[in-house]
C-alpha cells in the first residue's frame, strides 16, 4: 500500500532560496527512498507506506534541526477521495463542476498535472476572489492548502 505526506516547514521564506529546514527535510525523504515534489510552500513525499511512516521521524527532526519552528504534516492513501469541500450550489460549487466537467474527471481523481490545469482553470474564472475558496479547492482536489498555493505559484 503507498501513502502520500504533505508536509511544511516554517517559517516561510519569499523570494530566493529555499530555507535549509525545508531543503533538508526534502533530502531526508528522499534518502528513505522516498518520490518527492518540492515547492516553495511545502514538499510531498510518496512512497510504501512502511518506508513513509519509518521516514517520518527523520523528516521531522531533518526541518527541526535545521531550524523549522513548526512542521505541519498531513498524509493520505493516493486515490482517496475527500468530500467535496464546496457548498452545494453555491457559485465555488458551480466553479468546480464545471472544471470537473471541462477535465472529465473529478478533482480529487485527477494525477499531479491534471491537479496543476484544473487549479489553472479555477484562478481563470476568478475562483481564488472568492472567501475561502483556497481551502474548499484543497479538499476538493484532496491537497493541502499549500499544494493549492504551490500549483498557484507555477504559473
Amino acid at each position: 500500500m503507498e501513502l502520500e505526506a504533505e508536509f511544511t516547514s516554517e517559517p516561510f521564506r519569499g523570494e530566493g532560496e529555499p530555507p535549509a529546514h525545508a531543503v533538508r527535510a526534502r533530502k531526508a525523504a528522499e534518502d528513505a527512498g522516498l518520490t518527492t515534489e518540492f515547492g516553495p510552500l511545502g514538499t510531498s513525499a510518496r512512497g510504501e507506506a512502511d518506508a513513509l511512516l519509518d521516514a517520518l521521524p527523520a523528516i521531522a527532526r531533518a526541518a527541526l534541526d535545521a531550524g523549522a519552528t513548526r512542521l505541519t504534516l498531513r498524509m493520505q492513501r493516493p486515490g482517496e477521495h475527500p468530500r467535496s469541500g464546496t457548498a452545494p450550489g453555491s457559485v465555488l460549487d458551480r466553479l468546480v463542476r464545471e472544471v470537473e466537467a471541462e477535465v472529465g474527471s473529478p478533482l480529487a481523481e485527477l494525477d499531479r498535472p491534471g491537479k496543476q490545469r484544473a487549479v489553472r482553470l479555477l484562478e481563470e474564472r476568478g475562483a481564488f476572489q472568492l472567501r475561502k475558496s483556497v481551502a474548499a479547492i484543497a479538499e476538493a482536489l484532496g491537497v493541502t492548502r499549500f499544494t493549492v498555493y504551490n500549483y498557484l505559484n507555477r504559473q
